[in-house]
């Protein structure tokens, strides 16, 4: 069964998927690309990448499950999850570019290890599954950069 190539560009992050080697890696690079360009263009950017978010959110369980029949179950060309966990890790901080490499050092991390029951999102069936992990891994990451920001100001400088 061929696939419409809308979902095969929105599954695989504007062909970021496709790449041969780390695709998830470049997706979210990808993610941090797009992010970082709505965060210095809008007048509302956290405003504005929170309707992306939830946008791609759902256009990236309805893909993945129309490419999950011709690509099997968590195909690892699917990285539009790492576009939206990326763009979650980034919401809400400061314009900084230490603190967009922890976003994404710290996505990738939890993308790649899955703590904090951040796999049991897997096991949701189809693109739920797919998309969920890293929605998990992104708000992990954001809330743990959004501490240390807390913490740094209230306690250490």
């Amino acid at each position: 069964m061929k696939t419409n190539y809308l979902h095969k560009f929105i599954g695989t992050g504007a062909g970021l998927g496709f790449i041969p080697w780390a695709p998830g890696t470049f997706g979210a690079l990808g993610g941090v690309f797009t992010g970082w360009l709505v965060l210095q263009s809008s007048t509302a950017p956290s405003i504005f990448l929170s309707l992306l978010i939830v946008f791609f959110f759902f256009c990236g369980v309805y893909s993945s499950n129309k490419l999950i029949p011709e690509w099997g179950d968590d195909p690892s060309r699917i990285v539009i999850d790492e576009v939206v966990g990326m763009w979650i890790s980034m919401l809400f901080l400061p314009n900084n570019i230490w603190l967009l490499i922890a976003a994404f050092a710290g996505f990738r991390l939890f993308d790649i290890y899955k703590p904090f029951y951040i796999r049991k999102f897997e096991a949701l069936p189809g693109g739920w599954g797919i998309m969920l992990d890293d929605v998990a891994a992104g708000c992990v990451t954001n809330v743990l950069i959004q501490l240390f920001l807390v913490l740094k100001t209230q306690f250490l400088w």
